[in-house]
């Protein structure tokens, strides 16, 4: 059980990624990106432009051939909804936990604050733990409130161009309560431990922005034909995310000291 004081840095530490615009917009913009726009092309792309014209062979190969357009376009954009598009979503628990994480540290330097912070009554492991939780609950909630939101929409708009619905697939069953808790604390952990060096909020960002890197080799792969990312695969894929976030987890609290923190 998290402590009082805990609880109250959790708090002010959500706060203050409210009241600070700049971070805020870049916690919400990009999420709708990913979750209402992307899908919304994919949909709109799929369903007026002719297949023929769709430069998106290696992904009709995939699919049977049954002789009616509306047939195949149907079974394109659930692959597209339950394939593709959990691998994209994998992007906003980085992209949320990073900027979260690194509001929360390097932002108590550049506020000057940090010191102030040590020397609460809490010992250094508690603090440390509230600022990890802070910037996970952050992210749970932008992915989780992120899902839902494109559910509805895109539900919506299927059912109007289409007069059918797709109920998500179990990958995205897989990607909401493994995949993205995990890359959440690999994007926490690696950010953590880039802002001993870093002097300011961007800077401490860049180290886990590498971590799209695979996503996009991923996604490229699908749509070239190379793979397709299913259930099984995102199973194995968030097990192994598990087991390395449980390691840089581990690893950045036993290297934790307040020399550490004020560099």
């Amino acid at each position: 059980m998290l402590h009082t004081m805990q609880w109250a840095i959790i708090k002010k530490d959500l706060k203050s990624i409210t009241t600070n615009k700049q971070v805020f917009v870049t916690i919400l913009m990009v999420p709708l990106a990913l979750t209402i726009v992307l899908p919304t092309i994919f949909i709109m792309m799929v369903h007026f432009v002719p297949l023929d014209s769709l430069n998106l062979q290696a992904l009709l190969e995939m699919i049977p051939r049954t002789g009616a357009d509306q047939d195949v376009k149907q079974s394109l954009i659930k692959l597209l909804m339950n394939n593709i598009m959990p691998v994209f979503f994998l992007m906003i628990p980085i992209i949320a936990s990073s900027v979260m994480a690194a509001s929360s540290f390097v932002g108590e330097k550049e506020k000057q604050t940090l010191e102030t912070l040590l020397y609460c009554p809490l010992p250094l492991k508690k603090i440390f733990q509230s600022k990890i939780a802070a910037a996970f609950l952050l992210s749970m909630i932008v992915s989780f409130t992120s899902f839902f939101a494109m559910l509805i929409v895109t539900q919506v708009e299927i059912l109007v161009l289409m007069g059918t619905m797709f109920l998500p697939s179990i990958s995205w069953l897989v990607i909401l309560l493994l995949a993205s808790p995990a890359i959440s604390f690999i994007a926490i952990t690696i950010t953590v431990r880039g802002s001993a060096k870093a002097q300011t909020v961007e800077e401490a960002q860049q180290r886990a922005v590498f971590l799209i890197l695979p996503i996009l080799l991923f996604i490229i792969g699908q749509f070239m034909g190379i793979m397709l990312v299913n259930t099984w695969i995102t199973l194995g894929l968030s097990i192994a995310l598990i087991l390395l976030a449980w390691l840089l987890v581990r690893g950045v609290t036993r290297k934790l000291s307040y020399e550490t923190l004020l560099k």
